[in-house]
């Protein structure tokens, strides 16, 4: 068996071993496992059932490991990806009023795509010919996005009539443990201590707990059924002109993220070879892409990759290994759905305000001098928190980008996925 490993991980050859490989997984699920408390609760906000959304989440993470260790030979570890999630349920079943068996549809559709795109040069089209100052937005819109569900649901920030939002009520202590939990996060990060997200949404359980705000239940049980959420998808309901947006939405968002972190654990990895071709990269995008559509099955906003692999490679991880162990232990912690379900909001608030603010650091990547990239790409990241919509938000940079280039006398400038994307959006507000 040992051998075995060895052989097909091509150890070796990668400089690492076993032990080392266990660790790096270890390091990695440990610096993720905030999403199989953050996603349920998510899911839950839609109508879907917590403990299978729970279940389904840690499913959809192994089989997304499995494939992109077995079939990639990558230190990745896959999830259902934040942004994402949040597009799902406050946008398309929130705002939208489409149920979630439909956006599950969404998904499933967006994932077939993304499949097509990643085994066809549509990939390199896509990648190549969207503006980067609109990539780098969108990460960024979306963090912002995030950051406003965390401040809302700790109570931090409250609704107003007049003003919109306001300053949440400060006699009350969700706020105060909302932001303890951001600080807990953030220090622990900055000390590069690892699982600093878990530790820091298990540190305001065990507070809330003592206080008797919530109930301990215990660690372990059987794991809740997922029969409440799996297959249950809703084909009829995405057959309209309308779904093409939150389609569009899932797919490219899902394809720049993807394509980012996979970059960025290759380079770390060392997986960039002496010609600057990076290995397996076509398996990387195909088990990436395949993950999502499985995800689906099992009540799952798009699976992605995760930045968060970095951990694991800095621990040694260099091989997909590693991502086999992240699997196992998205397993295992399918037994731990007592412990998942008495974490309060507000305890998941601090993960999402301090996920924000990384997200936002891509906005130092922007040409603040050539005001034509510019403004777009703001208008893209300020839009999606204040339309409280990520399509609208990416909708409006699009067709902002087009008209300020064309009309700026940079009309050759504007990609030809730019042109597209643009119309089909000014389609979407004219007709639909």
């Amino acid at each position: 068996m040992k051998k075995t490993l060895q052989n097909y991980f091509e150890l070796e050859a990668k400089n690492t071993s076993i032990k080392r490989e266990l660790l790096a997984g270890a390091t990695t699920f440990i610096t993720m496992v905030y999403i199989i408390f953050v996603n349920p609760s998510m899911m839950a906000e839609t109508g879907m059932d917590y403990g299978a959304s729970f279940v389904g989440t840690c499913l959809a993470a192994a089989v997304a490991c499995f494939a992109m260790g077995v079939l990639a030979n990558w230190p990745v570890a896959l999830a259902p990806g934040m942004g994402l999630n949040a597009f799902f349920t406050y946008t398309v079943v929130g705002e939208m009023g489409y149920s979630w068996q439909v956006a599950l549809s969404a998904v499933f559709i967006s994932g077939v795509l993304f499949f097509v795109i990643s085994v066809t040069p549509l990939r390199r089209w896509i990648l190549e010919s969207i503006p980067s100052s609109l990539r780098i937005s969108m990460g960024a819109g979306i963090g912002l996005f995030i950051g406003f569900i965390g401040l809302k649901s700790s109570g931090i920030i409250v609704s107003n009539p007049v003003n919109y939002v306001s300053l949440g009520d400060l006699t009350k202590a969700e706020p105060y443990l909302g932001l303890l939990g951001f600080l807990i996060i953030t220090v622990l990060s900055i000390r590069k201590i690892p699982g600093a997200i878990m530790l820091g949404i298990i540190t305001i359980t065990v507070i809330s707990i003592l206080a008797n705000k919530v109930e301990f239940s215990g660690f372990f049980s059987s794991p809740p059924s997922l029969a409440p959420v799996l297959f249950e998808l809703d084909f009829s309901g995405a057959l309209n002109a309308g779904i093409i947006s939150v389609v569009l939405t899932f797919l490219f968002v899902n394809l720049f993220d993807t394509a980012g972190t996979l970059l960025a654990v290759a380079t770390s990895a060392n997986l960039i070879n002496d010609k600057g071709k990076i290995e397996n990269l076509d398996q990387a995008l195909k088990a990436d892409s395949a993950s999502s559509i499985v995800g689906t099955m099992v009540g799952c906003a798009p699976v992605t990759s995760y930045v968060e692999s970095s951990a694991g490679v800095s621990a040694g991880g260099r091989s997909g290994l590693t991502a086999v162990f992240v699997g196992c232990f998205f397993c295992l912690a399918i037994f731990i759905s007592p412990l998942a379900s008495i974490i309060p909001a507000y305890a998941t608030a601090g993960a999402l305000i301090y996920v924000a603010m990384i997200m936002l650091g891509g906005l130092e990547k922007l040409e603040w001098s050539d005001q034509s990239e510019l403004i777009p790409a703001l208008i893209t990241v300020s839009m999606i928190p204040l339309s409280f919509s990520i399509a609208d938000g990416i909708a409006l940079g699009f067709m902002s980008y087009v008209i300020i280039k064309v009309f700026t006398g940079r009309r050759d400038q504007v990609t030809s996925a730019a042109w597209f994307l643009a119309g089909l959006f000014a389609l979407r507000y004219l007709f639909i």
